[in-house]
């Protein structure tokens, strides 16, 4: 349904006179974010983060594992008041590493503020080098072919990766 109504957006788009006089560019964010050093050191931080979570949650399935074994094991000589106490336990533990969890990784987690955080720097960047290249050559419209933007057609004359790649490297040095 997306591509359809992309492709029926382009082609209205693109019967319009003005559109047909507008000057079109395209570039892959994906290669410039792979080839630049600040984008992979920032997605390295990024990662020994979620490593370092990871690694927590981990500890902790692995003492509420230990905890329900030891549990399981002794249940049925535990008196009623002794079960129900270590039962209380394994609950607000496994709650623990619930809330753990979606605090670190949920929706609106700390790994998505520090993805922001982390990667705002160099979106701001690219955002600016694109509005200066945009604006020093002419362009109208410039599309990122490598996210879910669909394009149809892109002409390698247009593909402005290296050009982005270039003043990216050095940008404001």
């Amino acid at each position: 349904m997306k591509k359809l109504l992309a492709f029926a957006v382009v082609a209205i788009l693109a019967s319009t006179p003005s559109f047909a006089q507008s000057k079109i560019g395209h570039f892959s964010s994906e290669t410039v974010t792979q080839q630049l050093p600040e984008a992979q050191d920032a997605q390295r931080s990024l990662d020994q983060l979620v490593a370092r979570w990871e690694s927590e949650l981990n500890k902790m399935k692995d003492d509420w594992r230990k905890k329900f074994e030891e549990y399981d094991k002794k249940k049925l000589i535990l008196t009623d008041q002794a079960r129900a106490e270590q039962e209380r336990q394994l609950r607000q533990a496994d709650e623990a590493i619930t809330e753990f969890r979606n605090r670190k990784f949920g929706q609106n987690g700390e790994l998505f503020q520090k993805q922001n955080e982390v990667m705002k720097p160099f979106q701001n960047k690219l955002f600016q080098v694109l509005e200066d290249i945009a604006k020093q050559d002419g362009y109208d419209y410039i599309f990122d072919k490598s996210g879910e933007i669909l394009l149809m057609y892109a002409n390698s004359k247009n593909d402005l990766t290296p050009e982005v790649l270039k003043r990216m490297q050095e940008f404001r040095k």
